[in-house]
């Protein structure tokens, strides 16, 4: 992107900063309703503004549309009580009725806000031919009638197309003229074309991958760091509260984190007492219990039968198979 645009977004930022943490100040106990004419002027249906590390706008909903792109570096941002992070090339579409902020974000990153009204996306949503999950958020967002709160997460990152799409969307509505305006609508109907196609490609929706990449790193880091894992590291990881990580892992893979990880080290315990010497003790600290009548006990309680007993039994018919 055009250094310039960066600078006078900045440039920009700087101005509005103090009106608005002025006007909405930092209670984090009252969710504040942001009104588009902070950013909207005339007959203006979208405006570009930079998100900057000390704008801090609190828990907040608004009136219009927002999207934000992580242009640099990862934000964290809050709905209600759950928290989700946006990497960089992350692009992040709002309806007016969610609650949110955003509680972390490094010092050098960028991150570039897109309001406009609902009618902004009239041509976008004509332009859409088929049923998918952008065209259910715009049906959604257009109908006058509900206030469901939505948002969708896509990542866009190394998508060239997609990363031109989002330059030009963001310069032309920059511009601000009334052609540029109609480029713009245009413009975000090819974004949204895009990311439709994208989505056919697909097994889930941008939120139910998201969800699905942590579950497989939560599988992928037990089935590694079985001796030492815990939930924290995953939820420091991806800045998200336990409460919402525990039910998001129950919910993608029908038990809890710790039954996972039991399950994981008791299969690696029984493998240790048939293809190694080392005393019981030793492989129950191995997979992660110093608790020697803890292992024991649950040892017992999966296999029917103590550690001992288990590697007697399966190494005679190891031995009867042929196999040692």
């Amino acid at each position: 992107m055009d250094e310039q645009i960066i600078r006078t977004l900045q440039e920009q930022a700087i101005e509005e900063r103090q009106y608005i943490q002025e006007k909405y100040g930092q209670d984090e106990d009252v969710v504040q309703v942001v009104n588009r004419r902070d950013y909207l002027t005339g007959r203006q249906s979208a405006a570009v503004r930079l998100y900057d590390n000390e704008r801090n706008v609190p828990l907040h909903r608004h009136g219009y549309i927002e999207l934000m792109y992580a242009y640099k570096g990862t934000f964290t941002h809050r709905f209600g009580e759950e928290k989700v992070l946006l990497e960089e090339g992350d692009l992040l579409v709002m309806n007016q009725y969610v609650e949110h902020c955003v509680v972390e974000s490094g010092e050098e990153n960028i991150g570039i806000n897109i309001i406009a009204v609902p009618e902004f996306f009239e041509k976008p949503f004509q332009m859409l031919k088929k049923q998918n999950k952008i065209m259910d958020f715009l049906v959604e967002m257009l109908r006058r009638n509900t206030r469901k709160p939505q948002y969708l997460i896509f990542h866009i990152k190394g998508r060239h197309a997609l990363e031109n799409l989002m330059e030009n969307l963001i310069e032309s509505i920059m511009e601000g003229n009334g052609a540029s305006e109609e480029i713009s609508q245009y413009t975000m109907g090819l974004l949204f074309l895009y990311l439709a196609e994208q989505m056919d490609r697909e097994e889930h929706d941008p939120v139910e991958n998201y969800k699905d990449e942590i579950i497989q790193e939560t599988l992928k880091y037990i089935e590694i760091q079985y001796r030492t894992a815990r939930l924290g590291k995953i939820a420091e990881d991806y800045h998200l509260a336990l409460p919402s990580l525990s039910k998001l892992i129950k919910e993608g893979t029908g038990s809890t984190f710790q039954e996972l990880l039991m399950k994981r080290r008791f299969e690696k315990a029984a493998v240790l007492l048939l293809e190694t010497n080392l005393p019981v003790e030793e492989i129950a600290l191995n997979v992660g219990y110093e608790n020697q009548s803890y292992f024991h006990r649950q040892f017992k309680m999966r296999y029917g039968v103590t550690p001992r007993r288990y590697r007697l039994i399966h190494r005679r018919k190891m031995r009867q198979q042929g196999k040692i």
